[in-house]
């Protein structure tokens, strides 16, 4: 939780009975089914993506790239979106996974 956005992390710390259900939900739902973890993190990024939620979108190229996806792989999932969420909204989730994309964190370190 130490990378979400401020807001969020304040919401949980208000609330802590909402966080714990919260997060024993999130744990079920990723449970309940036969996908892995690369799956779901593509599942979960469309998802966002489709919401056009950008803060979620940040989150789960996040999640992704620790899942293991490559930017190749994250970056068709916005491609997938332009023909049901529409060129602009598409547009705008490519910025949105181009900002951790591009973000010196997410850069592998430089070959000694």
């Amino acid at each position: 939780m130490s990378d979400a956005p401020k807001a969020h992390h304040q919401f949980l710390t208000e609330f802590p009975a909402v966080a714990e259900a919260y997060q024993r939900l999130g744990a079920a739902a990723h449970a309940s089914g036969p996908l892995d973890q690369r799956a779901r993190q593509l599942v979960k990024l469309a998802l966002a993506v489709g919401a056009g939620h950008e803060g979620a979108v940040h989150a789960h190229t996040k999640k992704a790239l620790a899942a293991g996806l490559s930017p190749a792989e994250i970056k068709q999932v916005v491609t997938l979106a332009v023909t049901t969420v529409g060129l602009p909204n598409a547009v705008a989730a490519y910025t949105w996974v181009n900002d951790i994309l591009e973000a010196p964190a997410a850069q592998p370190p430089a070959a000694a």
